[in-house]
């Protein structure tokens, strides 16, 4: 245990200290994020690149603290190919199609490395003993990670749109799949988690609002990227009968948002690339709610469902089911509530 609160701190601190200095190199090179479209809710220009601080600080710590070994090579090679190039669109805006085509390859060098879903736990063998306990994926392991790594990395994209948000939420998301592997015993995978949860919260006290920085798609791709390959390294490749849904919990807002803008956009006869105002944070906020109300609100409802993913692991199949469908109840009251389907402005820029 000493190890993660190792990792966790050097991350913290790095990221800490490293963010002013980012702050700096933004305004330098012309990262700023200018307020010039109805879906920005900050009214003055905001450097971005923050993402830059939490790698380092996630670097170092990692750097400090593993041993090095192919697949986690692979998958630190991918972040560098991440940031790279969301350091080039921070500046300026690169095509969707260019970033999708740079976030394939670095989830094609992970999976070079050893990252991916060859089999995952199929929870009706808890019902049935004749039931196979694991579904063998074979070629399919090739395109669902791929699925999962692209959605996950542009999910958190996408929720990135209030000061701390994107933050916040990751940090949950990287401090449950922490816990939930050290219940699961695998400690590698738990201090890795650690460590990018560590190196985000050292980049929050910048980035809460009043967010003096933004972490960019720099940051935000990275967070993506990070906490997809963690689940697949740690959660889904566990004996766990009910792995599959721990790290859909466990990134549950993100996915749920995004899932809602694919629904949302399709029923308007939109491209799921155009942007909108539809967003779970745009409808707090068009409720009234306050820019810290809103990502307070988002925290919560991050951290019961984090809550929920570590009680998936230890859970019967009954509290399970009645763990899920609460879930979806819920999330269908907020669908209805709040109008996800709905739409009521737009513009032309890229989500992801």
């Amino acid at each position: 245990m000493k190890i993660i609160y190792i990792a966790f701190l050097i991350a913290l601190a790095v990221a800490y200290v490293v963010t002013p200095f980012v702050i700096k190199l933004a305004h330098r090179v012309g990262a700023i994020d200018v307020p010039k479209d109805n879906r920005r809710v900050h009214t003055v220009p905001i450097p971005r690149l923050g993402g830059i601080a939490i790698f380092i600080g996630f670097m170092v710590a990692v750097l400090a603290t593993f041993k090095m070994d192919t697949r986690l090579m692979s998958v630190l090679a991918g972040a560098v190919i991440i940031v790279i190039m969301g350091y080039f669109d921070d500046i300026k805006p690169l095509s969707a199609k260019v970033k999708l085509m740079v976030q394939l390859l670095a989830a094609g060098i992970a999976m070079y490395g050893g990252v991916k879903m060859n089999i995952l736990t199929n929870p009706l063998s808890l019902i049935n003993d004749s039931v196979p306990q694991y579904i063998k994926l074979g070629m399919w392991a090739y395109p669902l990670t791929l699925v999962w790594i692209i959605g996950v990395t542009n999910a958190i994209n996408l929720i990135d749109g209030l000061d701390g948000l994107a933050a916040g939420v990751s940090t949950i998301s990287a401090l449950t799949l922490a816990v939930v592997a050290s219940f699961l015993g695998d400690g590698y995978i738990s201090v890795l988690a650690a460590t990018l949860a560590g190196a985000t919260i050292g980049f929050l006290p910048y980035n809460f609002n009043p967010a003096k920085i933004f972490m960019g798609d720099t940051g935000s791709l990275l967070l993506g990227y990070m906490l997809s390959v963690i689940s697949i390294m740690g959660v889904l490749k566990s004996a766990a009968a009910l792995s599959i849904l721990v790290p859909i919990f466990a990134i549950g807002l993100p996915i749920f948002d995004t899932f809602m803008a694919i629904v949302r956009r399709a029923l308007s006869g939109k491209s799921f690339m155009e942007a909108d105002k539809g967003h779970l944070h745009h409808k707090l906020l068009d409720i009234g709610l306050s820019q810290k109300q809103a990502v307070l609100t988002l925290y919560s409802i991050s951290a019961v469902l984090g809550f929920g993913a570590v009680a998936l692991v230890e859970a019967t199949v009954k509290v399970a089911i009645i763990l899920v469908i609460s879930v979806f109840f819920l999330a269908s009251m907020g669908v209805k509530y709040l109008g996800l389907t709905e739409t009521k402005t737009s513009d032309s820029n890229i989500d992801i």
